[in-house]
């Protein structure tokens, strides 16, 4: 029931046998959790630190690892707590944030993969201009831009939805995402159609983007050797990542928004897949895939190999 004199408080029904294995749970969390603020943290002071890493692409992956610094911090405390509790709850005001970082990351980081696509597109296909379309103003503005855009689009919501009244005080689900809507005694049809164009702006036509510029990409590459081996090196890494990603967001924004009947323990492992493959996934495929991250990790490492 809510209490009217103070904030309302929101039972969370997502988990499953937490009681059982929650031990288990939090241990793999925390490993995962640690894992990626360790490796994220290890690409940006690599990229910090090495002139010859200050270019566009590996700023543009350390603002992606940093994205995932942010996200991770955002959801795992909650979520660690949470499996060593009976009983798991959360405020209406902390749900709302995390909903509102929660999407607000995952908008900037598509549009960090679109400003990777087209750095890379401008290296490929047009090297003569390369220095003067991405100099360090532009590259500043397109950060700027990536992290800035999500936030205008999504403070609509937030401000919508902070104001609703809720009616349905039991969440299902184990983060605050798209199913946050449906705890509000009024749905809003403006609202709903509001999302699918944040949805069109944040994800669908910023892949649109990039795969047609993978597609110039790989049009003009098949002109030599060398510029194929090019293509294939730096654009296979990226586009891994954003088909992962691109599933991951799709489940969540669309198929949550369907009166789709999912089990508890389907929603509860789909779940931690969208929030742990992600933020692990980033600095594995950068930091072994990108030649020049993969050279510094190396001599980072190597001596505490070698000490063993």
């Amino acid at each position: 029931m809510e209490n009217r004199s103070s904030e309302p408080y929101i039972t969370i029904d997502g988990y499953v046998e937490v009681q059982k294995y929650g031990s288990l749970y939090f241990v793999i969390m925390l490993t995962a959790f640690i894992f990626i603020l360790f490796s994220n943290s290890l690409i940006v002071y690599l990229i910090w630190i090495h002139p010859n890493l200050h270019e566009p692409m590996y700023i543009f992956i350390a603002a992606l690892s940093v994205n995932s610094i942010v996200y991770s911090a955002t959801i795992y405390p909650k979520l660690l707590i949470d499996f060593l509790t009976e009983k798991q709850v959360v405020s209406h005001s902390v749900c709302i944030f995390q909903w509102f970082t929660y999407y607000n990351l995952g908008g900037s980081e598509f549009m960090f993969l679109t400003a990777m696509a087209y750095d890379r597109y401008v290296s490929i296909c047009n090297p003569l201009k390369y220095a003067t379309i991405m100099r360090r103003t532009n590259v500043i503005v397109l950060v700027a831009f990536a992290w800035l855009f999500p936030v205008c689009q999504t403070i609509v919501p937030l401000c919508w939805n902070s104001q609703k009244k809720l009616c349905n005080f039991i969440f299902e689900g184990i983060i605050c995402n798209s199913n946050v809507n449906k705890m509000y005694c009024v749905s809003s049809t403006a609202l709903a159609i509001y999302g699918l164009f944040i949805f069109s702006n944040l994800v669908i036509l910023p892949v649109l983007f990039i795969l047609f510029t993978y597609l110039k990409i790989f049009f003009i590459a098949r002109r030599s050797e060398e510029m194929r081996r090019k293509a294939i090196a730096t654009c296979l890494p990226h586009l891994v990542v954003l088909i992962n990603f691109t599933v991951f967001s799709c489940y969540d924004v669309l198929l949550m928004r369907f009166e789709t009947e999912y089990t508890k323990e389907v929603q509860f492992i789909v779940t931690l897949q969208v929030i742990m493959y992600h933020p692990l996934f980033n600095p594995i495929i950068y930091g072994l895939k990108m030649k020049e991250i993969n050279r510094h990790i190396q001599k980072l490492l190597c001596p505490f190999i070698k000490q063993k």
